[in-house]
């Protein structure tokens, strides 16, 4: 082909940072494969919610004394308001009501469902660090303490068990985020974007569609055209440094173009059962995850909702707070009915960095704390309130931490090790390369690394 590879790129004002990737990092030329490829058919999609989400308010212990209006005279939510769990100790946010959909079961709370919605609670890590930046990191590169590291723990399970040099496993993962998330970073390309459309060549659709162009007939063949073509064809230098692996990142590139701009060409994406999106950003993010799960490849979705973070002004039930809650339980409702085609084979689950003080603070909302909630929904998960009813919570609990903390029960990297060997099939001697220092922390502190069993 007559155009450089070079001046190609340039044309098209494409980099390598559209996919989030350092094409010059060495150990991706050192790159193994511990263990077989993952479920084919099993996907998840990770929401985190930025800024402490205030646990105690999400799923209120109604029964400890200590959740009164004197620990929280503006944010107390009375019992005659909140959600039945059917435990007999813990309630609901009346405005998580859309996700009792997923949550009934009559074994459960007496009311007819699937009970495919896991409650988690008092979920947290050793050494809290109360830092939005810290924890942030630690919950999406699974090695508390470690604040530089990049990488995440859901891009370590699908480097271990994918090929992710692949250009079948191009889409194998995404962002739906205007930055990488940490959890997805890594040394091998994974894309993130606002829009499945936004990821492509500049300028109108004939035009990107033009310099994406088409692969060769035959393999390594001179017959394609654009980046496709380019790629396709037989890589040029490949004694220079560095070349080889600029070869196959531009292959991974137009392989994702290529699949995304034709989940895209698919036309305007209806939403099925009566499936509706809350109307805002993270209902179009949510929106996008199930169009991308039925129209590519792709197993993992990561996505943020902010607000969390509520100093001042929280609101007992339909204030900022209430209204995130039923934000989120609104979307829940609409990824369960919009993809019960694969709702066997999926699990949605939320992190959030840290929880909220249990006493109400002086301008009506709560500050960083320890721990805070989970929820886990799929059809391989066994509904139901964990770490929140008598025998988990005892009296006095809300405080257990300095006077001013719930304490956590279990360990996030727990909750994620049961959703890595039990939903994904990943074996416990891979989940210590998935999660460093697992098996160290599960030994120091065995109680906080017990399993829930929230998983069929």
């Amino acid at each position: 082909m007559n155009l450089s590879r070079r001046k190609f790129l340039k044309a098209g004002c494409l980099t390598f940072g559209a996919l989030g990737v350092n094409p010059f990092t060495s150990s991706l030329l050192q790159r193994e494969l511990l263990a077989g490829n993952v479920d084919s058919d099993k996907k998840l999609i990770f929401i985190f919610q930025n800024g402490g989400n205030d646990g105690i308010n999400t799923i209120i212990p109604t029964g400890d004394p200590d959740y009164n209006t004197n620990t929280r005279p503006t944010l107390y939510i009375p019992q005659n308001v909140a959600i039945d769990s059917g435990n007999g100790f813990a309630q609901l946010h009346p405005r998580l009501q859309p996700m009792m959909e997923i949550y009934n079961k009559s074994s459960l709370n007496g009311q007819a469902g699937p009970g495919n919605l896991a409650i988690l609670h008092r979920i947290g890590y050793s050494s809290q660090s109360q830092s939005h930046f810290d924890s942030e990191q630690y919950w999406q590169n699974g090695v508390p303490g470690d604040s530089k590291l990049e990488e995440g723990f859901f891009y370590r399970h699908l480097a271990k068990t994918v090929d992710l040099s692949n250009q079948s496993n191009a889409f194998v993962a995404a962002a739906i985020s205007s930055s990488q998330m940490v959890a997805l970073k890594g040394d091998q390309p994974i894309p993130n974007f606002v829009r499945a459309s936004d990821f492509a060549f500049v300028g109108t659709p004939a035009k990107s569609q033009k310099f994406l162009g088409k692969a060769p007939t035959t393999a390594n063949g001179a017959g394609g055209s654009g980046l496709l073509g380019l790629y396709g064809s037989l890589p040029d230098s490949t004694s220079k440094p560095y070349r080889p692996l600029i070869y196959q990142t531009g292959q991974l590139l137009g392989a994702t173009m290529s699949t995304l701009q034709g989940a895209v060409a698919l036309g305007n994406y209806t939403p099925e059962n009566g499936a509706a999106y809350p109307n805002n950003g993270f209902g179009e993010k949510l929106q996008q995850a199930a169009m991308l799960l039925k129209r590519t490849p792709v197993k993992v979705i990561g996505m943020n909702i902010g607000g969390w973070d509520t100093h001042t002004g929280q609101g007992q039930i339909n204030g900022g707070h209430g209204d995130l809650l039923y934000n989120l339980a609104l979307g829940f409702q609409a990824i369960h009915r919009d993809l019960q085609s694969q709702w066997d084979k999926l699990i949605v689950v939320t992190m959030t960095e840290f929880g909220r003080t249990s006493r109400e603070n002086g301008s009506g909302g709560t500050d960083h704390a320890d721990s805070s909630v989970m929820f886990v929904a799929g059809g391989g998960v066994k509904g139901g309130v964990y770490n929140c009813d008598s025998s988990r919570w005892k009296q006095g609990d809300m405080f257990t931490k300095d006077n001013r903390y719930l304490s956590r029960k279990t360990d996030f990297r727990a909750v994620f090790g049961e959703i890595l060997t039990r939903h994904f099939g990943d074996s416990e001697t891979l989940l210590e390369a998935i999660i460093p220092g697992y098996s160290a922390a599960a030994i120091k502190d065995p109680n906080n690394f017990q399993r829930l069993n929230f998983m069929a």
